[in-house]
């Protein structure tokens, strides 16, 4: 079964192909990363997935729902999006669990009753997530990183069928930056994860458990693969157009740097 496939997407915008003849298909439960650079329309990509943007021309079909023919609001409850800027929105007097708990109803804060067993559902997955230590903590005194984590809960509170991380690094330390990418290898490796898509221009951040990638540049798809068949000097040379140099990291893990 497949996540979803691009067939011949463009979107035009001033008649400027922003996205260009996109063909790409993601098969459930894969994980897949995708690089590119400020500009080459990684955003975009995922407004189409989640249905905030329409195709200009191609067919594009979404968790088996073919966009013209599917209900896009019920689409958009199977997905889970966390980015940083979600993190501003949230109400800063509620507790962590209390913010994984409005993900069941897609809300900011909960006006809707709940029951003491969804509670401990929430809290359930923020444990299961690595955040133990934030139940109880209201979110205005959390860091960062620690406010990412909660959002990523958040989002499997409401058991996405694919869970897409955009950029969920930015703004992170150093030592923040590992423990959120150590606490999305645990998800990763939980039984039946949703399918994920982790979208980043810091190759460094690319987890082993991801092991497809897309190079997305100026619009068009440059290549698509495993990890082992993108993560060499030569295509990524050629991707970024300047001379560059691979560092092996811990973990199976690679930093592009020019050379």
């Amino acid at each position: 079964m497949k996540a979803f496939e691009f067939e011949n997407v463009s979107f035009i915008r001033d008649k400027k192909a922003l996205l260009n003849n996109v063909n790409w298909s993601v098969k459930t439960s894969e994980n897949w990363a995708i690089l590119g650079l400020n500009g080459a329309g990684k955003t975009l990509l995922l407004q189409l997935i989640c249905g905030y943007l329409w195709p200009s021309k191609g067919r594009l079909v979404v968790l088996d729902q073919v966009f013209g023919k599917a209900s896009i609001p019920e689409l958009q409850r199977r997905i889970g999006w966390v980015s940083t800027a979600l993190q501003y929105k949230m109400k800063n007097r509620e507790t962590a669990e209390k913010i994984v708990l409005s993900g069941k109803f897609a809300s900011i804060g909960i006006y809707q009753h709940y029951t003491e067993e969804e509670l401990e559902q929430a809290k359930t997955i923020l444990i299961n997530a690595g955040g133990a230590s934030l139940i109880g903590k209201k979110y205005e005194v959390l860091s960062q990183g620690e406010r990412q984590l909660v959002l990523i809960s958040r989002a499997l509170m409401a058991n996405p069928e694919l869970l897409i991380l955009d950029e969920p690094c930015n703004g992170l330390d150093l030592f923040a930056r590992e423990k959120l990418l150590s606490q999305i290898q645990q998800i990763a490796e939980q039984k039946n994860h949703p399918t994920l898509l982790y979208v980043t221009h810091h190759t460094e951040e690319i987890l082993p458990c991801f092991h497809h990638l897309m190079l997305l540049k100026d619009g068009e798809i440059f290549a698509k693969g495993t990890q082992s068949e993108l993560f060499n000097e030569e295509k990524l040379a050629t991707f970024y157009a300047e001379h560059i140099q691979i560092i092996p990291l811990k973990d199976e893990r690679f930093a592009v740097y020019p050379k």
